[in-house]
């Protein structure tokens, strides 16, 4: 399970928060309960000093820099559905995506205008660009975007939209295939996805709790439950009540399937369906990825 935990770190979502703020005046910076905004002046080490000063705001950690996105919107501010279509790798008209970067001590280190071209390299001009910033906390259960825009050469206004604890649940006939399955969940978040690259079996003595699930959804391991297959590409086609047959392991009282998705710009997420009524219904979960 540990790569289900690498993978989950690497989703991002984008609030209806974060809009409203941006299209708003700048006020003086202020904490809110999920927002928080800021001013800072850019210089080596200022995107570390700029989540420090959100960490001090709001008196709770942002966590851990997952990746950075560059995008140039010729100076407009962006919808909730332009939003949505960027992290979910489609195109807006008159927007250009100039890179993402992988977080890490170094991106922290450099400046603002570095990171504006959508390129790390230790240059940068006067920006024209806003900066994406997304973060996870280290349980995995909060992500934190951050959108920063250049006001003139030395200063960026940023501001700071938090996801808490949200998990969507889809119920599903056995029948469904694994197109479908996925299709309902890029509906129900209004972003597209990829794959699934990969399935995972697991059975236990009954099913997971809800707490047992949160934790598969973070990427972690549940003591009472087994993996007893792995399949990579399944077969869109394929059912939902006929995944553990086709995986090689037909016999199993309880279910449970965990599904690997993709998100074209920002990485992936997982799907986790356990079978109900010997595999006639299943209860799907994901944690969100279109924005709320």
């Amino acid at each position: 399970m540990t790569a289900l935990r690498d993978i989950t770190r690497r989703v991002t979502i984008v609030t209806a928060a974060l809009i409203v703020g941006l299209t708003a005046s700048y006020a003086p910076s202020q904490a809110a309960e999920d927002q928080a905004r800021t001013t800072i002046t850019d210089q080596p080490g200022a995107p570390g000093s700029m989540l420090h000063q959100f960490e001090d705001l709001t008196g709770r950690p942002v966590g851990d820099l997952d990746t950075v996105l560059a995008v140039d919107t010729g100076g407009r501010n962006l919808t909730v559905d332009q939003l949505d279509a960027l992290v979910a790798g489609r195109e807006v008209d008159g927007v250009t995506v100039l890179g993402a970067m992988s977080g890490g001590r170094d991106i922290l280190d450099t400046t603002m205008a570095d990171l504006a071209d959508g390129v790390y390299d230790g240059r940068g001009d006067t920006p024209t660009s806003s900066l994406l910033f997304a973060s996870s906390t280290p349980d995995g259960r909060e992500w934190c975007l951050t959108m920063c825009m250049a006001s003139g050469k030395s200063f960026w206004e940023c501001v700071l939209s938090r996801r808490g604890d949200q998990t969507l649940t889809l119920d599903l006939g056995g029948g469904t295939t694994l197109g479908g399955m996925k299709a309902a969940f890029e509906k129900a978040n209004n972003a597209a996805a990829e794959g699934p690259y990969a399935v995972e079996t697991l059975t236990g003595d009954g099913e997971p709790s809800a707490e047992e699930m949160e934790t598969l959804l973070d990427g972690g391991e549940v003591d009472s439950l087994r993996r007893v297959a792995t399949v990579e590409g399944p077969d869109p086609e394929w059912a939902l009540g006929d995944v553990a047959e086709k995986s090689g392991v037909p016999y199993l009282k309880t279910r449970i399937h965990i599904f690997t998705l993709g998100l074209p710009i920002l990485g992936k997420i997982v799907v986790v369906c356990v079978s109900h009524n010997d595999g006639k219904t299943w209860k799907c979960a994901a944690k969100p990825w279109g924005g709320f």
